[in-house]
């Protein structure tokens, strides 16, 4: 993927007044505006910096990264235009003023996957031709059902990414008939998750995910009296990935051609990457009042790969899109979501609908949490708002909730072969999260648990089958740099490597209106050692744009509109 350099709005910044797109009270930093809009001479979509009041869509910028661990990104589209133009346009706008961290964060993280040196082994292959085939699939359903809310949602999210690449690659000319994505560009981007199931499916030799291998900390948690009702999320990923945006997009798409109502989550916030028009995490704050997050489950379970195929199916990171534009309940989120099972990136979902919690209300009316869980060849949903209230809270921590996603995932095999750690209420996280929750009484401590990692200290972090016994994944932020390289370990999960809890959100019922939350972005240092790069044992892995040493506090995220 070739670097295209920007030019930086230098002589728009010194005269903009709009205020930045974040409040970030350790970032005294400038924004770059740029705008997408229809040249009046050429007729064409061009892209140009500062912000004009003829726009389709613009954007507004700011690279903190280096002072509070985050960049800001609003994105905004005007109803002026047509539902295409818009998303193509906001895609464009986006490459614009991020295109030197979209340039960094591929190199950190996919330089060289499937690429000239790769590219002809067996694998590849299989993978092109795959995701080849599911966009051919996907492209005929919207030709031929386009004017259908989910298949025109689909093709605005689609020219979005097309805007995104084009941008990037200098090259905008928007597409007025059929187009297509290219399977190894920023796609890949977007199918991260996807991905990483789709190596195991297609038999790749060396899949990348270890045994075990966590991928993210979740906890709804009520307040004492139900005051509130907080919401959390850490991703955990490998370091390399770290380089993060924190979005906001602005979407004045209608539903459907043959409905022009706005979209029930045309307003979103959400963490994010360089490159990613979506979370990828997940952690959205939507219009529609809902909170929607993950926890990947992952499958252990090979037999169940014979229902990953490439027609008939849309990837999960674009049905984690349409279900956030489109539902304006956790019943219908999980409805849209459940269409088309890839059977990839497989999560346990939570949607928690804010329009049935009112602060002090010790009954709730109306389903206030759904819970999802996808795996390949099959999707369950239930209201469980009931089980909230009686116990105060819901944990999420890879491990499946419904009996009958454990059972056909594999992880009772994995239990009778390994133990209690992978068992729904013996696992080091299930444990602590309900051993610590008792504490969460406010913001300060809901983040000092979502940031938790005590492992030399903490029995529950103690693993019996290891040397030494603590063990630094076994934490609900993890940090599994700091496992001896020459420690004994029965799974990868929990030998030393570059990945841990990269971050956390956290909004409440005060915050979420203004789709505000917040974040801290690197791995946890409240009870350990931060994570410096040119001390750890990863110092020669490519991490441009970094900062050395991860020692952020979080920040409040504040959106100007």
């Amino acid at each position: 993927m070739a670097f295209r350099q920007r030019r930086t709005a230098t002589s728009f910044k010194s005269v903009l007044h709009l205020s930045l797109a974040v409040l970030c009270f350790y970032c005294p930093v400038q924004a770059e505006i740029s705008t997408a809009f229809v040249d009046k001479a050429t007729g064409q979509l061009s892209v140009s910096e500062g912000y004009r009041d003829d726009f389709v869509a613009w954007a507004n910028f700011t690279d903190a990264i280096e002072t509070s661990g985050w960049a800001f990104l609003e994105v905004t589209t005007s109803p002026r235009f047509n539902d295409s133009l818009q998303a193509y346009a906001a895609g464009a706008v986006e490459a614009a003023v991020t295109s030197q961290l979209m340039y960094k964060h591929w190199m950190n993280t996919l330089m060289g996957y499937c690429g000239p040196i790769t590219f002809d082994s067996g694998y590849c292959q299989r993978l092109k031709a795959y995701i080849t085939t599911n966009l051919e699939w996907v492209m005929e359903q919207i030709q031929q059902q386009g004017n259908k809310p989910y298949w025109h949602q689909a093709n605005l999210a689609l020219l979005q990414l097309k805007g995104l690449e084009d941008s990037y690659n200098g090259e905008l000319s928007f597409p007025n008939g059929p187009f297509s994505i290219n399977p190894f560009g920023f796609l890949l981007f977007q199918m991260g998750g996807d991905v990483e199931d789709l190596e195991s499916a297609l038999n790749k030799s060396s899949p990348a995910r270890p045994l075990g291998s966590g991928s993210c900390s979740a906890l709804i948690k009520l307040l004492p009296g139900n005051k509130d009702l907080l919401v959390s999320h850490d991703t955990w990923n490998t370091y390399q990935s770290m380089l993060r945006i924190m979005k906001k997009y602005t979407f004045a798409y209608s539903v459907s051609p043959r409905d022009g109502a706005p979209l029930p989550g045309g307003t979103q916030a959400f963490s994010s990457y360089p490159g990613s028009i979506f979370s990828g995490d997940d952690f959205y704050i939507l219009s529609s009042g809902l909170v929607t997050l993950e926890t990947t489950i992952g499958n252990s379970n090979p037999a169940l790969w014979t229902h990953v195929k490439p027609s008939g199916a849309v990837m999960e990171w674009l049905r984690n899109i349409l279900a956030n534009r489109l539902a304006s309940t956790g019943k219908q989120w999980a409805e849209i979501f459940s269409k088309y099972n890839s059977g990839t990136y497989n999560n346990q979902w939570m949607i928690v609908d804010y329009n049935h919690f009112t602060p002090g209300q010790t009954v709730m009316k109306g389903q206030l949490l759904t819970v999802l869980e996808q795996i390949p060849g099959l999707v369950m949903y239930a209201d469980k708002t009931q089980e909230l209230l009686e116990k105060g809270y819901w944990a999420s921590f890879n491990i499946p909730y419904y009996p009958e996603v454990f059972n056909d995932s594999g992880c009772n095999d994995l239990v009778e072969k390994f133990g209690p750690w992978f068992s729904l209420d013996k696992s080091p996280r299930a444990q602590i999260f309900r051993r610590n929750q008792t504490a969460v009484t406010d913001l300060d401590s809901m983040v000092r648990l979502m940031r938790y990692n005590n492992y030399k200290e903490d029995p529950l972090s103690w693993c019996d089958a290891c040397d030494p016994h603590g063990n630094g994944e076994n934490a609900i932020s993890a940090r599994s740099d700091l496992n001896p390289a020459n420690g004994t370990y029965p799974f990868g999960a929990l030998t030393q490597r570059p990945h841990g809890g990269t971050d956390m959100k956290l909004t409440s019922y005060g915050m979420f209106r203004g789709f505000e939350m917040l974040a801290v972005n690197g791995p946890t240092w409240d009870q350990v050692a931060p994570f410096q790069w040119s001390t750890s044992p990863y110092k020669d892995l490519l991490h441009m744009g970094h900062p050395d040493t991860w020692t952020f506090k979080p920040v409040k995220v504040t959106w100007a509109s």
